[in-house]
């Protein structure tokens, strides 16, 4: 097993004193809930104040966040649109596509770092606005290591092409000499603005050197005794050899036209030609990449790898990848120059210099407070074929493990669960089995939400987790007194059980009511009403109905008949039966045949034996007793005289 590097950070709650108190904690899938028990900890007679609050404590509060929120949303759509590239693209289709799949990525932290940035800003409370700037620092810190992950391990730009995606990665992260720009060419006298030396200085330390240059030309049109200076300085920066994007010269031809440039730079200092101006001395020796010169840029650099890419650009820009941990390194020592730890950023990088991907994906859980950056940037990585070999030690590979983690803090959410389950789904080890776990641990507050998360189970064949639903949707309409509902999701959940109580429900109320509700359903029943005897009793019984309004006699005789003899009929409902056979039996018409009337006696005949006896009556059962007394009289002679008009008919057909 794997050790930790550090021990966790300990988190405090306000109010709860662990040292005092014993506490009584719970873990939930995305949170945990912890409280203070009545024990102390301390000596019996001591007293100490107690908390009396339940604390729930989740473990990925930024699902909160309105404008991470965004995040969330937006970067599902590219997860999975990047599960759903063709496998068959190889070589460098696929690798664009790769890229452009990261610049996506990209430009999604970014629009959502710009928009909390004006969040901060408008925030009217300081707390408030420090913790949006915290949120910006955040995500800008998650974009540059992302973007330098994307330049080493997504593109693999080889030397020379490599140092203009670092200079493009400076250029976009240190972005202060933009504003910088603007205020000093915004003055009504640039150059003697306090700003000017400053802009041009950083302009030369992130290779802007034709914009260098205009700022030259200004300074030599309002002061004519440097102009020569200035204008062999601008020679200097038109002249240096870059490798541009379009260009087809090799890196031999760049290297030695790039030497010959530096002795040229050096002869110049060595013969004082910027001596007047020390200055332009200044941007000289750091066009040389003189290291000293640079490090005396420290506040204008404003961090170790604007030195490094600097540093590159000046003294070997045709660096290969392999020996760029060595530059990262001893730029990170000068600039820090032992006055100073590295940061968690810091290490970061670094290992992303060193090519140590795993490395990264550590440091980065560690130090965010999320685990959306590592899994989409694992999974990215996974994708460009650099992770395969790297398995942990619990079953599942590292990608697996960082989306499950993310998808289970999703599930933490009362809307963000459904962009989880395809998280989960593109897991093929343990998503299923988590997604299984999660699902059922979602509240069903509206139906509208359970017929997503039915839908969603439907879709996987999540046979019990649909089972479960609709037993649960079931007995919340049962309560609510909505026994249509509850009758079609028991029938959904293919319960017998639980069809046959709600059928149960809808013979009382006719018993009470005399009339059914939810006919639409119960006369489309089709073949769900053979999911259990009470349920086909309940279709049928609502079919010798309906053929009876119909004046089909015949046909209702008959299936009142079946329903009785086939004991599909529940003992206690034969009595409403044979009261429902008394309008037929009165018919002028004989509808029941003598052998049908036989049946019906018999059945009565049983009914009436089979009466449970009662110990001390009271009134009411009195009085129930004499009306089924009087029922019974009655059938009894309703069926006499239907057996009697029956015989007299069947035997005049017989001799005709």
């Amino acid at each position: 097993m794997e050790e930790l590097d550090c021990e966790p950070a300990v988190t405090w709650i306000p109010g709860v004193n662990s040292k005092k108190k014993q506490m009584c904690f719970d873990w939930g899938p995305g949170e945990m809930l912890l409280c203070e028990t009545s024990f102390n900890q301390t000596d019996k007679s001591e007293k100490v104040p107690s908390c009396p609050f339940i604390y729930i404590i989740r473990k990925d509060v930024d699902v909160y966040s309105q404008i991470l929120r965004k995040l969330f949303n937006e970067s599902h759509g590219i997860f999975v649109g990047l599960q759903k590239i063709e496998e068959e693209l190889s070589g460098k289709s696929r690798k664009a596509q790769l890229v452009r799949v990261s610049k996506n990525y990209r430009s999604v932290i970014r629009a959502c770092m710009e928009e909390m940035h004006q969040v901060a800003i408008a925030a009217k409370d300081p707390a408030s606005g420090r913790q949006f700037s915290s949120q910006v620092s955040i995500l800008s810190a998650m974009e540059l290591i992302w973007n330098l992950c994307e330049i080493l391990f997504i593109e693999v730009a080889p030397a020379g092409p490599l140092l203009l995606h670092l200079l493009d990665w400076v250029r976009l992260h240190v972005c202060e000499v933009d504003s910088l720009s603007a205020d000093v060419l915004g003055s009504d006298n640039p150059s003697k603005h306090e700003s000017f030396w400053n802009l041009v200085t950083v302009l030369v330390l992130q290779g802007r050197l034709d914009e260098a240059r205009q700022m030259l030309a200004k300074e030599a049109d309002a002061n004519p005794s440097c102009a020569g200076m200035c204008r062999v300085l601008g020679d200097l920066m038109r002249t240096m050899p870059i490798l541009s994007p379009g260009n087809t010269q090799t890196l031999t031809e760049l290297e030695l036209k790039w030497q010959h440039w530096r002795e040229e730079c050096e002869r110049h200092l060595q013969d004082n030609t910027f001596a007047a101006n020390p200055r332009l001395e200044s941007l000289c020796k750091i066009m040389l990449g003189d290291e000293a010169a640079l490090l005396e840029q420290k506040e204008l650099l404003s961090n170790w790898y604007h030195f490094l890419v600097t540093r590159l650009l000046y003294s070997n820009p045709t660096v290969k990848p392999i020996d760029l941990h060595f530059y990262a390194q001893s730029s990170l020592d000068m600039f820090l120059g032992g006055e100073s730890s590295p940061e968690p950023l810091d290490n970061i990088l670094m290992a992303a210099f060193e090519f140590d991907i795993h490395q990264v994906i550590k440091e980065c859980s560690i130090a965010l407070s999320n685990w959306w950056f590592v899994a989409h940037l694992t999974d990215l990585l996974d994708h460009c074929r650099l992770l395969q070999s790297h398995n942990l030690y619990f079953g599942s590979n590292m990608r697996e493990f960082l989306l499950l983690e993310y998808a289970s803090g999703l599930f933490a959410h009362h809307s963000l669960w459904q962009l989880g389950v395809d998280y989960f789904d593109y897991c093929p080890e343990l998503g299923r089995v988590s997604l299984e776990l999660h699902i059922e641990r979602i509240p069903l507050n509206t139906e509208q939400k359970a017929l997503k998360v039915l839908r969603i189970c439907e879709q996987r064949q999540m046979t019990e987790q649909v089972r479960s639903i609709c037993k649960i949707l079931a007995m919340k309409a049962v309560r609510n007194n909505r026994l249509g509902s509850a009758l079609s999701w028991s029938i959904r959940a293919k319960d017998a059980a639980f069809a046959t109580l709600v059928s149960d429900r809808f013979l009382r109320d006719y018993c009470e009511r005399g009339c059914f509700s939810d006919l639409d359903l119960i006369d489309n029943l089709g073949s769900a009403m053979m999911l259990s005897d009470r349920l086909t009793f309940l279709g049928k019984y609502r079919e010798f109905h309906r053929l009876y309004g119909e004046k089909r006699f015949g046909d209702a005789a008959s299936l009142l008949l079946s329903l009785m003899t086939s004991q599909i009929a529940p003992r206690s409902f034969w009595m409403t039966l044979l009261t429902d056979a008394l309008p037929l039996l009165e018919q002028k018409q004989v509808i029941f045949s003598a052998e049908q009337t036989y049946e019906l006696m018999r059945c009565l005949e049983d009914l009436a034996s089979g009466r449970p006896e009662c110990g001390e009556p009271d009134a009411q059962r009195l009085q129930d007793d004499d009306i089924e007394t009087t029922k019974v009289e009655m059938l009894r002679l309703a069926l006499a005289r239907n057996l009697a008009r029956a015989i007299i008919r069947e035997g005049s057909l017989e001799g005709s």
